[in-house]
């Protein structure tokens, strides 16, 4: 018993100890911030100046490059180009007439205007063969996120997102931004739906297995092809 008293008592005593310095540090980054001379305050406005300036030119870069709006991609070579022009890519591989595809173009036409820092985009699976087959996209909704033109992850059906089709916007954003793929405020280690049992609906399934590819445009990938690693270059 003594023992854990003693244990008890420097665990304590360490507590004092971390928060006394933790206060010691913020008194003198108080004391710096009292003490700056016009000349160092005038430096940090210019730096936070500079930084909005910045923030609002990548805005206007990202209104320019469709950002803000839930877009149908005509091509396949279009999505080439939108992953050359955009840092994050949410891509969605649809088929017309799928349910699911609906709820997912729901949610992904709030979050569009919500994170201009990525682009949004639909593309129907049965007319681009050529990704498609590529990418090994099988089972409809997928959705392909995109950073810095490699491919991060894949949300296959509504596994991640609950196992049913009543999940929140909000949760739909949480997955996406598990990716790194657009800005996120929230706890990413915590889903903000809670379990709501077994899936209503079906997922359509179009085949077997799926795996992230490499893909080049107009030709093969420059690795092989049972390479699924989800930071292939495109």
């Amino acid at each position: 018993m003594a023992g854990g008293g003693g244990l008890e008592q420097l665990m304590t005593a360490q507590m004092v100890q971390a928060a006394k310095v933790v206060e010691e540090r913020l008194d003198e980054e108080m004391d710096r911030l009292d003490n700056m001379n016009d000349e160092e305050l005038d430096k940090i406005k210019r730096e936070r100046v500079m930084a909005m300036k910045r923030q609002k030119e990548k805005r206007q870069e990202w209104i320019k490059n469709g950002h803000g709006e839930y877009e149908e991609i005509p091509e396949e070579k279009d999505f080439f180009e939108i992953s050359k022009k955009s840092d994050g890519v949410v891509c969605h591989f649809y088929t017309d007439g799928n349910e699911r595809c609906k709820i997912v173009d729901k949610h992904l036409g709030i979050l569009a205007k919500r994170h201009l820092e990525a682009k949004f985009v639909k593309i129907n699976a049965e007319k681009c063969p050529f990704l498609t087959e590529r990418l090994k996209i099988r089972v409809i909704p997928t959705i392909m996120l995109v950073k810095d033109g490699k491919t991060r992850d894949y949300i296959v059906g509504f596994t991640d997102l609950g196992n049913h089709d009543e999940f929140s916007t909000e949760m739909m954003e949480w997955r996406i931004a598990t990716a790194g793929v657009i800005e996120y405020s929230g706890d990413l280690m915590t889903p903000p739906d809670a379990p709501k049992g077994a899936s209503k609906k079906k997922t359509t399934i179009l085949g077997k297995g799926m795996k992230a590819k490499t893909i080049r445009q107009g030709g093969k990938s420059n690795r092989d092809d049972d390479d699924s690693s989800d930071d292939d270059d495109w």
